[in-house]
């Protein structure tokens, strides 16, 4: 059995590289050719296209890898079918469990190859070839709003273990590609949501312990005496309004401001959840409950990020009955012409109930299983009818 094991995921290894291979070189040329328009214009020469595609590659790797073991599979089952080797395995006791078993254990080996791919090197390179795309370019990290970026955090009394003293909206035009802030605007409230400073830098820069340390800083106080002190209920309502003789402006080389957000979190704030390692979805989301802001989108995309590797073991053990097929039921090329439109089929599907679950607010993790969930049942359905006939 254990030679068996091995001629199993020897040849199932080598057809899912091959297919693998053939994916990403058809993403590389679709990448390059979405680059071509851009070459030539602020410096952005052929080679850092080709440089920036290069350096990408690894963030498809975790996105084709279930379509290619699917793939790779079902060539690997029908050419067992095809020379009648599945059926002489049939024939020596090897049971439909046991064979199951063995593409498992196989697709452990593709599921940890996927996870290292998409939580170790992608979410490393992926801001690499961001920054020699937008250093060739000479441009900043583009932001979601013309505005810039935009992310919120809490105020605490004495740096951040401290009693909540209010709220801070963090606004930035740009960030460099070396992490450097341009045009940065800190607008301060208290715990009554009322404005009491605007702080504005022309550049800033991450000192590390929680701390940015702005430069060229103009600060406006707002300190209206005729507010009521935070702590008293009375009149709330009535006490937002601030005379123009209650603001001071005060004007500095350097401030120093600690705060809750990092450059980690700034960066994540303008990304694709999509293209986020599960380990920064998980600290942005804390992030953002604690602001009590909308965390749906981010909890989907985490656990499709844990869940979406784990649909190979689902797409190998839909290959599985293709083994059962033999030539008269279609040739090798039909076989996988059936398993690409599976795989697409599947794509389009996760790619749906991700949409209707923040749409219809699922909860998360149903979301991100639920796919896998109903192609795990094809499957099994699949088997016991190829058993049955």
């Amino acid at each position: 059995m254990k030679i068996l094991q091995r001629y199993f995921a020897v040849t199932i290894i080598k057809a899912v590289a091959f297919v693998l291979a053939a994916f990403l070189a058809l993403q590389a040329f679709m990448d390059i050719t979405g680059e071509l328009p851009s070459v030539g214009k602020n410096g952005y020469a052929i080679q850092h296209a080709f440089l920036y595609v290069l350096i990408q590659l690894p963030a498809h790797v975790y996105e084709v890898m279930p379509l290619a073991a699917l793939i790779g599979t079902i060539y690997t089952m029908a050419q067992f079918a095809s020379t009648s080797e599945f059926t002489i395995m049939r024939a020596s006791s090897m049971t439909t469990g046991m064979a199951g078993w063995m593409l498992f254990k196989v697709g452990i080996w593709l599921v940890a190859f996927t996870f290292i791919f998409g939580e170790l090197i992608a979410p490393r390179t992926a801001p690499i070839a961001e920054k020699i795309k937008l250093s060739a370019r000479g441009a900043a990290v583009s932001a979601e709003f013309r505005s810039g970026v935009w992310t919120k955090d809490i105020i605490h009394a004495g740096g951040l273990s401290g009693p909540v003293t209010g709220s801070r909206f963090f606004n930035v035009r740009e960030v460099r590609p070396d992490g450097q802030l341009r045009d940065v605007k800190l607008y301060e409230f208290d715990t009554y949501f009322r404005l009491r400073s605007l702080i504005m830098a022309k550049t800033g820069a991450f000192q590390g312990n929680s701390t940015w340390r702005l430069y060229d800083v103009s600060e406006n106080l707002f300190s209206n005496s005729a507010l009521l002190k935070p702590g008293s209920e009375a009149n709330v309502a009535n006490n937002f309004a601030q005379e123009t003789s209650a603001v001071a402006t005060r004007h500095a080389d350097s401030l120093d401001v600690v705060s809750e957000i990092t450059p980690k979190i700034l960066s994540v704030s303008s990304s694709d959840p999509e293209r986020m390692s599960a380990a920064e979805l998980a600290v942005y989301t804390r992030h953002l409950q604690e602001n009590k802001q909308e965390t749906e989108r981010f909890k989907i995309a985490f656990w499709k990020k844990l869940v979406d590797p784990l649909a190979i073991f689902v797409m190998m053990a839909m290959a599985l009955p293709f083994a059962y097929l033999h030539t008269r039921s279609g040739g090798v090329s039909l076989k996988i012409f059936v398993g690409i439109m599976i795989g697409v089929s599947f794509m389009l599907v996760n790619t749906l109930f991700s949409h209707l679950g923040l749409l219809s607010t699922w909860p998360a993790f149903i979301t991100a299983i639920a796919p896998s969930t109903l192609y795990l049942l094809l499957a099994l359905g699949a088997l016991w009818w190829v058993e049955r006939h």
